[in-house]
């Protein structure tokens, strides 16, 4: 997203003048002929034509720079328009681009939701086991969406819920368990609202962010929060062989059902069962909750920099054993160049 604009307006030199006339040539009216051997006074000073011609747009574009810090950033838009550049267009270098955020927007997370919120959908998954509810991101107009395997694992119907309300019918494309991320792709949709993929690998510990998800159903959920820690080793189970048949074992997201997982030698939410996988996760705390999984994690630019994937959730013991006393801010999520550099692996539908 970051862009360098040439504030330097072109043929700012105008060549359609006559360089011998000079602003106080006048002044002297006839005072050639008086003058000794008829040669004109010498002037007070040298001219400097180029120089003098120079300082014009240097002192609009100043003008137009101090305007810029008055008015938030709106005429910084205008002049990169107005030099052939437009920066709504510009992508972040990701594999994916799609929405961003405006430029009298950004920083905030108002401005992140309103811009990223069109392209996160809820997923509800169908087996002989139950139902399951995730989210998604779209990321291709014609409906290709990131989620993760836990959410679509052993599912025999997938229904995919856009923001605007409308609804899909959806088929896996690839899945890898290793990652715990799958693809799936809606049946005849086109036109979608697309999410830029940004770059984990420039993510700072205490950065801004925004998760958007479905927890327990609610669609277009929007928390926020910090990145709190980097390189996090989160086990979780593979498919819904895990859990040891709990029924857990494909991320059930709802009835106080949570997608277990495992840190630091401890297991928590369930059981994660004998198939697990391992993989590097940014840990937030913007509320993550079931349902969250798959969804979106975003900078304040609008960039996904990751795919909400666990978190965890103490018992309340006041509401029985088994029972989910609701996000208390640690929540992770698998980096988002693991997606880039998976995704032609689930396009061609390996390791499905």
């Amino acid at each position: 997203m970051d862009m360098t604009e040439n504030l330097r307006p072109s043929g700012a030199h105008s060549t359609d003048q006559d360089p011998t006339s000079y602003p106080y040539a006048s002044s002297y009216g006839t005072a050639y002929d008086s003058a000794p051997g008829g040669y004109p006074p010498p002037p007070a000073y040298a001219p400097a034509t180029g120089r003098r011609k120079a300082k014009r747009p240097v002192a609009l574009l100043a003008a137009v720079a101090i305007a810029a810090g008055v008015i938030g950033g709106g005429t910084a838009t205008l002049v990169g328009r107005l030099n052939g550049q437009d920066s709504a267009a510009t992508g972040s270098g990701g594999a994916v681009n799609g929405t961003t955020v405006s430029q009298s927007s950004k920083g905030t997370v108002a401005g992140v939701a309103e811009a990223v919120s069109p392209a996160i959908v809820e997923i509800g998954a169908a087996s002989s086991a139950g139902k399951s509810t995730g989210s998604g991101v779209v990321i291709t107009e014609d409906g290709e969406i990131v989620t993760n395997n836990h959410v679509i694992s052993g599912a025999q119907q997938i229904r995919v819920t856009l923001s605007t309300g409308k609804t899909y019918t959806a088929d896996v494309m690839g899945t890898d368990p290793d990652k715990d991320l799958a693809l799936i792709k809606l049946r005849d949709a086109s036109g979608l609202k697309t999410a830029t993929l940004g770059d984990s690998s420039k993510v700072k510990v205490g950065e801004q962010v925004v998760a958007i998800g479905s927890p327990e159903g609610l669609t277009g959920t929007v928390t926020s929060g910090i990145v709190s820690a980097l390189d996090r080793d989160v086990t979780v189970a593979k498919d819904d062989s895990g859990s040891s048949g709990q029924g857990q074992g494909q991320g059930r997201q709802g009835g106080g059902q949570e997608w277990p997982f495992e840190f630091g030698g401890q297991q928590f939410n369930g059981d994660t069962g004998e198939e697990t996988t391992t993989y590097k996760a940014l840990q937030t705390d913007a509320s993550l909750n079931p349902g969250n999984s798959g969804g979106a994690l975003i900078n304040m630019d609008g960039e996904i920099i990751g795919i909400n994937s666990a978190m965890y959730a103490p018992s309340s013991p006041a509401a029985g054993s088994g029972s989910s006393a609701g996000s208390v801010g640690l929540g992770f999520a698998i980096p988002v160049n693991t997606l880039k550099a998976d995704l032609d692996t689930l396009r061609a539908g390996n390791g499905s």
